[in-house]
């Protein structure tokens, strides 16, 4: 029963399935120890159904009745072959052979995974894609995703923002460990709170999510998942630098204080303090900036009871300042002799899990998620000033068990959310403290069907209770269907609902001279109505031998229709007007992705994107400003001499981007000189990294962004002017800074 609950706790949070077998390959030792095999093959003998372990030795294989014999093979190894009467956990160790000189592992982990046995569109990235780039927090995780689209909000904060389905990041669910994080009041500056290294691996769920998680999700879901205190090294180190002189250092101590508890803690510092302006505007390309971030993590595992829990304390205090060069904050502040800006955040997070299996009836298990945070920003933009203080509970209780067989899986539970928020927004044109408090409770059902061969089908609902937003329902449906071998044909569709938070969303409306306008429709947020979509979504992945390496292509499509949304109008250069919308607004995504292991250890990915974004503005339909219509992208990664660590590893990543012409919203009205074209240029960009593996406990890697050095010349309006009537600063489609490098070390003790 113990090897039973340890190999659960291997598992995605409390995720346990009969029909399928789960375990661990380990290498066999005097002591017995936990050493996992990389790379073995795992399957079922006289037939194709098999799987190779991942970089912990871990597997997850399909199990049949008629499945008996499971051949574990490794080269370098005896081969077994155990017998299987019935579900359960394999722990198995195997046998060195004394015949071999040289070991030759065939088999490796995929940086980026896909499944073709899972129901929603979702892939996983792992901690080896997320270290071919540089990867310094969340928001520069997605450089080498395709299905993610990188981009700065506007020219002065050097906020990146992300994009999917065509849609940004206030619709889309992104959480940490499965309890939504990046939110209300952190929507703007949240992906840059969570650094790289914390980030074990990133799980991204295109469409409609999974019921268990809320209501709010519309275009998809990203889950980061955390390193854990008992699987992180006991002491990790990294350190960057880049050649604009912005330092980072990341440091994980982890150790074990008793037979079942474990704690990590984890420090980052980031600081840039060195005035840049390649473009001659006299504004701050990147803004001077100091963060310190802190976690202290607790893990309690009791093996004999069935019991694990996570407990995580946070602590975040991120200082950005931005504006023209000569800019000082205890003189020029409120004053009009120079422009400039202030963005103070500070955040407390508390947030805790607690896991039950149990150890009698293995498919029942019980889940609780908690989480309180305070989150506290300060800022003004030259003369506009905007606070917000957001005080935020959670808590989601599932329940997993089967019906009749592990065929029929289902997961039940209740939610509560709590959020207080407290905005102060003053303008020329708007001064107003905006207070409002929303809560809602929930219960939610979601039935699995899962037969492996054919058809996994996945059927959520849930009923939600809301004081602002009124009580409604939310049915989710997913499948995936078998057609022919290494294939999976998905389909899905959901519904999602959630208030627009105008202000902490468009932070970038502050740092232009625009007159905000909000059109009070009777509604119960800022006078507004909440936020209704349906996303309907078709997927396509077909596995393959090409020239007898390994290849995959996927075609998606999705599609977003907003029964009612809140424009965002940027259409007269004056002004930007937030208003219900009156007619219609989509959002069409159309991807092609294709996978190739060219020879051993080259990968290369492309892919080819389609955007087809549209909303009725008061002055007729238009595309959505600042959106390509297409997109083209490639990944080339290779590494060298895998797992000979005495003589080094060197790995090597290339990224490509090109984007089409985005549209500019209106400047027909502004004079000439402030006029900008309908269309953007086209751009296209190129990242690269090098990294070399001394040892498994030290590499270095040097790279650089947009090595072509493309910069849009001219990103602020008015940049002359920037207390006149035509300054703005979100006219933002390309890089800003130019070309970038940047070299970093790791070192680690296992």
């Amino acid at each position: 029963m113990k090897n039973l609950i340890y190999i659960l706790l291997l598992l995605p949070w409390l995720n346990f399935s009969q029909d399928k077998i789960s375990g661990m390959v380990m290498e066999a030792n005097e002591k017995n120890e936990h050493i996992g095999l990389a790379g073995a093959n795992v399957y079922w003998l006289n037939t194709s159904v098999g799987v190779v372990t991942d970089i912990d030795g871990k597997f997850t294989i399909p199990y049949k009745k008629e499945y008996t014999k499971l051949v574990i093979s490794y080269v370098g190894f005896k081969t077994d072959t155990i017998t299987i009467s019935e579900p359960k956990m394999v722990h198995h160790w195997l046998q060195p052979t004394n015949d071999l000189d040289e070991v030759t592992i065939t088999s490796r982990k995929q940086a980026t995974a896909k499944s073709y046995l899972q129901a929603t569109n979702t892939f996983t990235v792992s901690s080896d894609e997320l270290l071919k780039a540089a990867c310094c927090n969340l928001s520069e995780s997605f450089e080498t995703n395709p299905s993610i689209d990188v981009n700065f909000a506007d020219a002065i904060s050097g906020t990146r923002q992300i994009k999917m389905l065509g849609l940004t990041s206030p619709y889309i669910l992104i959480a940490t460990e499965n309890i939504p994080s990046i939110r209300g009041a952190s929507q703007a500056y949240g992906l840059s709170f969570i650094p790289g290294t914390w980030v074990e691996s990133i799980q991204i769920t295109k469409g409609a999510g999974s019921v268990v998680n809320g209501f709010e999700s519309i275009a998809g879901q990203i889950n980061a998942e955390l390193v854990k205190p008992t699987t992180d090294d006991k002491l990790f180190v990294n350190f960057y630098a880049n050649a604009n002189e912005r330092l980072e250092l990341n440091t994980h101590i982890n150790t074990q204080v008793s037979d079942k508890w474990n704690t990590g803690l984890y420090l980052h510092g980031n600081t840039h303090q060195k005035t840049h302006d390649v473009n001659d505007d006299n504004f701050l390309d990147m803004p001077l900036y100091n963060q310190i971030n802190i976690m202290n993590r607790w893990q309690y595992t009791d093996l004999e009871k069935g019991f694990v829990s996570f407990i995580n304390l946070k602590f975040l205090n991120d200082e950005k300042q931005t504006g023209e060069l000569g800019f000082n904050p205890k003189t020029d502040r409120g004053t009009t002799n120079v422009w400039g800006s202030e963005i103070d955040t500070r955040r407390y997070e508390i947030s805790g899990k607690l896991g039950y299996v149990n150890p009698e009836i293995p498919w029942q298990s019980v889940g609780v998620q908690t989480a309180f945070s305070n989150h506290k920003q300060e800022s003004y933009f030259g003369l506009n000033q905007y606070n917000i203080t957001h005080n935020s509970v959670y808590a989601n209780a599932i329940y997993n068990s089967i019906i009749s067989d592990s065929r029929h899986k289902i997961k039940t539970g209740l939610s509560y959310t709590y959020d207080h928020y407290d905005e102060l927004v003053n303008t020329q044109t708007l001064s107003s403290d905006y207070e409002r408090t929303e809560r809602s409770i929930g219960a939610f059902f979601e039935y699995n069907f899962d037969n492996l061969d054919k058809l996994n089908l996945t059927a959520g609902i849930r009923a939600d209770s809301h004081n602002l937003l009124g009580t409604f329902i939310t049915p989710r449906v997913h499948a995936r269907y078998t057609p022919w071998e290494k294939s999976a044909l998905r389909a899905s569709f959901g519904r999602g609902k959630r208030s627009a938070n105008i202000f902490t969303e468009n932070q970038q409306i502050f740092a232009t001279s625009r007159r905000i306008n909000v059109v009070n429709a009777g509604g119960n947020i800022y006078g507004l109505d909440s936020e209704i979509a349906w996303n309907y979504g078709l997927s396509f992945l077909q596995g393959f031998n090409l020239f007898n390496r390994k290849a995959d292509v996927t075609l998606d499509y999705y599609k977003t229709d907003f029964e009612n949304q809140v424009v965002v109008d940027y259409e007269n250069p004056q002004e930007v007007s937030f208003y219900n919308l009156e007619g219609h607004s989509y959002a069409n995504s159309f991807q092609v992705e294709f996978n190739y292991n060219v020879f051993e250890h080259f990968d290369l990915r492309m892919a080819y994107k389609y955007y087809d974004v549209k909303t009725d503005y008061n002055t007729g339909k238009l595309s959505k400003p600042l959106v390509p219509t297409s997109r083209l992208f490639a990944n080339a990664s290779y590494e060298t001499r895998l797992h000979d660590n005495e003589k080094g590893q060197w790995k090597f990543d290339v990224t490509f981007n090109w984007l089409s012409e985005q549209r500019f919203a209106s400047t027909a009205s502004n004079p000439i000189q402030y006029q900008l074209d309908e269309f953007t240029p086209t751009l296209a960009t190129l990242n690269a990294q090098i990294t070399k593996v001394f040892s498994p406990k030290f590499e270095v890697y040097v790279g650089g962004e947009n090595i072509t050095n493309v910069r849009q010349p001219n990103p602020i309006l008015g940049a002359n002017n920037p207390f006149g009537s035509n300054f703005d600063t979100t006219f933002v489609y390309g890089p800003i800074f130019g070309g970038t490098y940047y070299a970093g070390l790791r070192f680690r003790i296992e």
